[in-house]
């Protein structure tokens, strides 16, 4: 026997139900075709435990059936009273309703063939077809209620299935979208670095030899590079806040930069410079169709990132960019000047935060290649960024 619980309050309404409806059947003689004709009070042991039944009919649908077989066929034997057969068909439909897989499918294949057996039975043994009678009684008692119940149970998985579906749906798309929103703010993250970092280092070196410095004609040249760098560091920031708005009706595409800058690029970084570093480019032969736009971004947003580094960390000398296009892929190499932490020239000029190498390996790995950086092991006292971008391969992302 189960553990006890309270029972549900409609089980607890049906028994009461059942039961005034039997001692009503008894006062008013109302009883089923299979009624023995006479009431005798011991049948009301039949009516009573049949609601007693009734009250497990959620918490413990076998229990229920099994217990009220037991008073239906009591009931059957001493009165036949029509609310013990009602209840019993309700505990045969609760049993395919609430009880477990198994159980389900034995009621349902006992309840045909108790059905199929009373009717060939009943024929057989009265030769009369008014027997009939009897296998649709049983038919209304037990085959009916549980096929009933079957549907209803098979709808309601249906349903607990097709809302699983739809939690599993929205998890995923929750998921989806906290990555997507993780994804496009590195995304924002990088291109706000690029942006900004560069003209940024330029303007903290610059400052630094203005206040360093007591020569009007250096501090003058300091000056020049910082408004130059402030100007256009104001410009790529409302670019990419204009990126960052909900475009309108008559907005069109922004414009990013590209290997076509590369020269501005390395002139600029050179006037940052102020004579300290000779920045040299060698792009290779212009051959082929035009560079992937992620590709030709990520590129030159490498050297950017490179010329920057070096304003901060480069020793004195000169810095090597070269550009090599080949039939799968495109490489970047940009070498400067290193200085080693504790010689002469080893403190950065402005300070760094790594963001840049990360968000340099990011783009790469975002378009399938790869990027290297650090000291060169053939050319002692030379810092190399390597970086191989695929042109075909990758899921471009700008």
């Amino acid at each position: 026997m189960p553990a006890r619980v309270r029972p549900h309050r409609y089980d607890i309404g049906i028994a009461v139900a059942g039961l005034l409806g039997g001692l009503t059947g008894v006062g008013y003689d109302v009883f089923s075709v299979i009624s023995v004709g006479t009431y005798s009070p011991i049948a009301l042991a039949g009516l009573l435990v049949m609601c007693g039944a009734e009250l497990l009919r959620r918490s413990a649908p076998g229990w229920c059936l099994a217990i009220g077989t037991v008073a239906v066929i009591w009931d059957g034997l001493f009165s036949g009273l029509l609310a013990v057969l009602l209840m019993y068909s309700d505990a045969v439909y609760a049993a395919v309703l609430y009880g477990g897989a198994r159980l389900s499918r034995l009621v349902l294949r006992a309840s045909v063939a108790f059905t199929v057996a009373v009717t060939v039975g009943s024929l057989v043994w009265l030769r009369d077809p008014q027997a009939l009678i009897l296998g649709v009684l049983a038919a209304a008692v037990t085959a009916t209620p549980a096929w009933t119940a079957a549907i209803v149970r098979g709808h309601r998985e249906s349903a607990a299935n097709a809302q699983l579906r739809a939690e599993q749906t929205a998890l995923l798309a929750e998921m989806d979208r906290v990555q997507a929103v993780a994804e496009e703010r590195a995304r924002m993250a990088r291109e706000l670095h690029d942006v900004v970092a560069n003209h940024l280092s330029a303007i903290a070196i610059h400052s630094t030899a203005a206040l360093t410095l007591d020569e009007p004609a250096a501090s003058r040249d300091a000056l020049t590079v910082i408004r130059e760098n402030s100007t256009q560091g104001l410009a790529e920031m409302r670019r990419l806040i204009g990126i960052l708005r909900t475009p309108g009706p008559d907005s069109g595409p922004e414009a990013l930069p590209g290997l076509d800058s590369l020269d501005a690029l390395v002139a600029r970084a050179e006037r940052s410079a102020a004579g300290r570093l000779r920045i040299t480019a060698d792009t290779g032969p212009d051959e082929g169709p035009r560079l992937p736009a992620p590709v030709d971004l990520a590129a030159y947003r490498i050297v950017q990132e490179s010329l920057t580094n070096a304003l901060k960390h480069a020793a004195p000398g000169e810095v090597e960019v070269r550009l090599r296009r080949e039939a799968e892929a495109l490489t970047v190499r940009v070498t400067s000047p290193y200085a080693a932490p504790g010689h002469a020239g080893g403190r950065p000029r402005a300070p760094g935060s790594g963001a840049g190498l990360t968000g340099m390996r990011e783009r790469v790995a975002l378009l399938g290649g790869t990027l290297s950086a650090g000291p060169r092991e053939d050319d002692g006292g030379r810092w190399q960024v390597l970086a191989r971008i695929p042109l075909t391969e990758g899921n471009p992302a700008p």
